[in-house]
């Protein structure tokens, strides 16, 4: 194996494929400022304006003077960051036929994503607004059934509707694996669109109930034995990643060749009323 035609943006692209691929709450939400972001410590500054006042019209009446809109501005910053560096003996890759430093490069993505998911369960967790923390589900001795995984959804989506947020949006929810199983068990959820539903790709949405496109995630937040499911759409938060810089070389003291490579990533919740949570334990 050699690096003499080592591309770092060819490789960048290939890695940030991955993380993609492997993502489930960042694929969940806006990813518009993506391309202005180029280092750690970058600030993108998003711009919104206030509601619009609607009036009653009386025909020959004078109406009122425009009105001026109030804008206001919130900060996604670039403050989270991760590498990767490993190597690759010269030994290995000689005795192995199959691409050793593609396949190392895609698990590096992938342990990448689940970094970043983890850290952005943690952040919608704590950004949900107060009045849409439906009531948990953790009765004594029990926990969610078939039924109660299904319904909650249910319960999830109608909050989001009170709150005015879009159904065209892109509504997701995020459950842990278990739940996703007991949605497998409820006819509710299997009969609709069965080939999608039963997919099991990592980093791909599970099927639909609801009008939520739900995922299913390790990182869904956890204390204890109890869960956070949490449900939004696409423009409740805004995400950002790059992979700003890979490296390839070989190291001083070992016939390898090795690579390193900068993860940068932030997130903002822009709509805390445009997320919903509800709090699940396991029947056991």
């Amino acid at each position: 194996m050699t690096i003499d035609h080592f591309t770092p943006n060819l490789w960048a692209g290939r890695a940030l494929a991955n993380l993609n691929d492997a993502h489930v709450y960042a694929n969940a939400l806006n990813r518009d400022y993506e391309g202005e972001i180029k280092l750690m410590g970058d600030r993108v500054r998003i711009q919104s304006i206030g509601r619009v006042t609607i009036r009653s019209y009386t025909k020959n009446a004078t109406i009122t003077a425009a009105e001026t809109l109030q804008d206001s501005e919130m900060m996604l910053i670039v403050d989270q960051g991760d590498y990767f560096n490993f190597a690759v003996d010269d030994v290995d890759a000689a005795q192995n036929k199959i691409n050793v430093m593609d396949l190392a490069m895609k698990d590096a993505a992938w342990g990448l994503a689940d970094v970043v998911d983890a850290y952005i369960a943690g952040v919608l967790d704590g950004d949900v607004d107060t009045g849409n923390k439906l009531t948990a589900l953790t009765t004594v001795g029990s926990g969610v059934t078939d039924d109660d995984a299904y319904e909650a959804l249910v319960d999830l989506d109608v909050q989001l509707t009170i709150n005015n947020v879009p159904r065209d949006g892109g509504r997701w929810a995020v459950v842990p694996p278990w739940y996703e199983g007991e949605l497998r068990k409820d006819a509710r959820f299997t009969s609709f669109g069965t080939a999608a539903n039963v997919a099991q790709l990592r980093g791909k949405p599970i099927g639909e109930a609801s009008g939520f496109m739900v995922w299913a995630s390790n990182n869904v937040p956890l204390t204890g034995s109890a869960y956070t499911v949490i449900a939004g759409y696409k423009g409740a938060a805004t995400y950002a990643e790059q992979i700003v810089k890979t490296v390839a070389f070989q190291p001083d003291d070992r016939f390898a060749d090795a690579i390193k490579g900068l993860h940068i990533y932030g997130m903002r919740v822009t709509r805390p009323y445009a997320l919903a949570s509800v709090v699940v334990t396991q029947a056991t």
